[in-house]
């Protein structure tokens, strides 16, 4: 693995009302890397990204940010490197424009108005909202909106995103052009990206590596086409297949087609039946 960013050692976490909500959460996030936190509907993803970006501090265990402990750190040094998006756009912005919501963060950092302007511009052209820097907050979509706050955080400088279901109500081809944003950013601008999420379908097509967590737990880890070799473990954790990769399990554990691995994507699954059909 690439040289650790975030390197997560969390041996417990209890609300306040005596709720145990993660345990034994230990992993590492590389330079870099593009790497997905997929659990069901209550597994404990967002108080762990919340962990993570240096806002819960009460728990047992400890969190580094390059090799620095994250509650140690002034909350400046972790907001100039690290950002968490949420899951609901709103909860994020406030300002009356795109420009203004933008060049909030630069201009507590101390930046002068040409800097931030030189940030606000750079970080809306990353994430193709450049053209609508004037236009007022509130006559966004709701996946425009969520660039916005993607921007925010890249003109603070931001190395390390977080992101809290970041696909959650878009509409498929919104869903496709988020990931496909944060692949840019990954992949063309070296912008580590956790990804909190329990979008299966998603996964194998864009991230490096893929944690399952389950009540609280971290109960599979791995690349996404070793972590989709168990169903059954993926049901016990309300989880399921990929839909091509179940299509292909069933076909070749109920019908006996002779299929050598579990493909998890169109591609991969095209491949696949052709080679079958071409020796059959």
């Amino acid at each position: 693995m690439a040289i650790a960013r975030l390197s997560v050692d969390i041996r417990a976490f209890t609300y306040p009302d005596g709720t145990r909500a993660l345990a034994d959460i230990r992993f590492e996030v590389g330079k870099g890397e593009f790497c997905g936190i997929l659990g069901s509907n209550g597994s404990g993803k967002t108080t762990l990204l919340r962990i993570m970006d240096g806002l819960v501090k009460d728990y047992d265990g400890q969190v580094l940010l390059d090799g620095r402990d994250v509650r140690k750190l002034h909350p400046r040094d972790i907001y100039r490197t690290v950002g968490l998006v949420f899951q609901n756009p709103d909860d994020q912005l406030f300002a009356h424009t795109v420009f203004e919501d933008v060049a909030f963060g630069p201009r507590n950092m101390g930046f002068g108005e040409a800097a931030v302007k030189g940030r606000v511009e750079e970080a809306l052209a990353a994430v193709e909202m450049g053209e609508l820097a004037g236009k007022n907050i509130h006559a966004l979509s709701y996946g425009q909106k969520k660039r916005v706050c993607i921007a925010g955080l890249l003109a603070m400088g931001h190395e390390v995103l977080l992101m809290d279901e970041p696909t959650a109500g878009l509409d498929p081809m919104g869903e496709y052009r988020m990931m496909e944003l944060l692949t840019r950013l990954n992949r063309d601008q070296g912008v580590t990206v956790v990804m909190a999420t329990h979008s299966v379908d998603l996964v194998p097509l864009f991230l490096h590596r893929l944690h399952i967590l389950s009540r609280g737990k971290i109960v599979r880890s791995g690349p996404p086409e070793e972590v989709f070799t168990a169903p059954a473990e993926l049901e016990s954790v309300k989880l399921r297949l990929p839909h091509i990769a179940e299509l292909i399990h069933r076909l070749k554990h109920e019908d006996g087609l002779p299929f050598r691995r579990l493909p998890l994507t169109i591609g991969e699954a095209r491949r696949e039946i052709v080679e079958i059909l071409q020796k059959h």
